[in-house]
């Protein structure tokens, strides 16, 4: 890796600030220009997503590489909220790596499969793509609004299903425990999906292991920046803080309401989602005088 030190580094949520929640794909090309003039400048990078590998390599991953990732950089991808990770260079996506323990029983997958094959196939689908979690989204056809009501209804049949199979899961206020009392899952609800996940699994969780990958190649930056659309998204600065590094979090969905915390949350004005990411990493190209071509 360059011995300069690195001025900055970078923790990313997917959708939202990189990838737009409407057509799920890079809708800015500046966002692709700035990602490559970044990890040129020394500045590692982590797509820190509930996102599956596949959906990162295809939507995320080769898009740069076609658009010429340098081939001495730091970039990670931790997916599905901690238990899918790999290193991205040059060449694309290497070995992906998944932690099974954290994993829904396949029985209850197939349930939740089936449930949405029969009941919702109009509003949402099974994301096939998910190696641990469970991820039913909604289709980009529909509309957001009937999306939700539809969402409603599935969560409380997922959490129904969830129960007879009897795994403890939180799902909002609501609590039920296995046998054994422990609640190893939760249903978490997102603008365009719901996960059910192991509750082992979060953004500071993520962000830990992108952090001992980039130390693996050279001494880390001082500065972070955490980017994300959902009030989880905060967990990826507050582990940084926690760890002792100066970070700020930029929120790309303030509306859904700007948690308050001990580091500074930035927000890039009336910009939402990617129109804000892009504005931030332009920022970022600007401030750390990396050139762009003519």
């Amino acid at each position: 890796m360059p011995e300069t030190t690195s001025p900055l580094g970078l923790l990313l949520d997917v959708d939202g600030p990189i990838a737009s929640p409407d057509t799920r794909t890079i809708s800015t090309p500046s966002i692709i220009t700035d990602l490559i003039l970044l990890a040129g400048g020394n500045v590692p990078i982590g797509f820190i997503t509930g996102r599956s590998a596949q959906f990162i390599r295809e939507q995320v991953v080769t898009p740069l590489v076609a658009a010429g990732l340098p081939e001495r950089m730091r970039m990670y991808g931790v997916c599905e909220k901690g238990a899918v990770w790999f290193p991205i260079t040059a060449a694309g996506i290497g070995d992906v790596v998944v932690d099974a323990s954290v994993a829904l029983p396949d029985v209850v997958a197939g349930r939740i499969r089936d449930l949405v094959a029969t009941d919702y196939a109009d509003t949402m689908f099974f994301d096939e793509t998910k190696l641990a979690m469970v991820s039913v989204e909604q289709r980009t056809d529909v509309d957001r609004a009937a999306y939700h009501v539809a969402q409603a209804s599935f969560e409380e049949a997922a959490y129904a299903i969830l129960i007879e199979h009897g795994l403890g899961v939180r799902f909002g206020d609501r609590v039920a425990p296995d046998a054994a009392g422990a609640v190893p899952f939760r249903i978490d609800t997102t603008i365009i999906s719901t996960d059910i996940e192991s509750v082992d699994l979060d953004k500071d969780h993520a962000a830990k292991r992108a952090l001992a990958f980039f130390a693996e190649g050279g001494p880390l930056p001082r500065l972070w920046r955490s980017v994300g659309d959902s009030r989880s998204d905060y967990l990826m600065a507050d582990h940084l803080h926690a760890a002792g590094y100066d970070v700020a979090h930029v929120d790309v969905r303030p509306a859904d309401g700007i948690l308050e915390r001990p580091y500074r949350v930035v927000v890039e004005g009336d910009l939402i989602h990617d129109e804000a990411g892009a504005a931030f990493l332009d920022y970022w190209v600007k401030k750390l005088g990396l050139a762009r071509a003519a």
